[in-house]
């Protein structure tokens, strides 16, 4: 008869491991410099403690994450993003939010913030990424496919890089754009890579300027994966 007492094997990844995790993507470069500096704040004995949480996805003290949430207070005050995602599942992996494009066609993206994670996305690569969306509408194509998925780091500084693919909310818009550079330093061309389609002679997807301080979320675009892996 077979052994029901054999222990599982799978590894748990405890609530406030995940929790964490997802704090210290969104804090690393604003409250600490690097795990050294974070080692010694929370009390661990080397910065490899950090990384086996980090990396490992080593489960962390639930005392340790106290400290943390405590002295890092005024920075978590102002936005704890997916943070409702921690509680709904406890395996590895991003969470990945089903939103879709208005009726109209418009590049506008529900709130992340309001929705419920269809699953989890993981594969290496994305470890250091926050969550993933899919992509509707066909500017960014052939760079992004209507319909595939893709992983997103989250950028707290809005330091941007001109040329990369970023997510961005600014004003009423959720949508996928590559940021250039502009001549103006308070803003950057938001470029669509289709270039092809046009309406009246004039471009479908035209580039336009958006003021860096009005951007309300960025996220670069670090993995691109078909939906129908998943």
């Amino acid at each position: 008869m077979e052994d029901l007492t054999k222990p599982n094997k799978i590894k748990i990844v405890r609530p406030e491991t995940l929790e964490f995790i997802i704090l210290y993507n969104q804090l690393r470069g604003r409250a600490f410099i690097n795990n050294t500096e974070l080692a010694e704040a929370l009390g661990f004995n080397s910065a490899s403690s950090i990384t086996e949480i980090i990396k490992s996805r080593q489960n962390i003290d639930p005392e340790k994450l106290k400290v943390f949430k405590e002295k890092y207070a005024e920075f978590l005050g102002v936005r704890k993003i997916m943070e409702k995602s921690v509680n709904i599942r406890t395996e590895e992996g991003i969470p990945m939010y089903e939103v879709t494009a208005t009726a109209s066609g418009v590049e506008v993206y529900n709130d992340i913030n309001d929705a419920q994670p269809v699953g989890r996305m993981n594969f290496p690569g994305i470890e250091e990424c926050d969550f993933a969306l899919p992509v509707w509408g066909h500017s960014m194509y052939p760079y992004l496919e209507n319909g595939c998925w893709v992983a997103l780091k989250i950028i707290n500084d809005k330091k941007i890089l001109p040329g990369e693919v970023y997510y961005i909310e600014w004003g009423d818009y959720r949508m996928y754009k590559r940021l250039l550079a502009s001549d103006n330093p308070e803003e950057v061309i938001a470029h669509s890579d289709n270039v092809t389609e046009m309406i009246g002679g004039r471009l479908k997807y035209a580039p336009f300027p958006i003021r860096i301080d009005e951007i309300k979320k960025l996220c670069l675009v670090k993995d691109i994966h078909k939906k129908h892996n998943h």
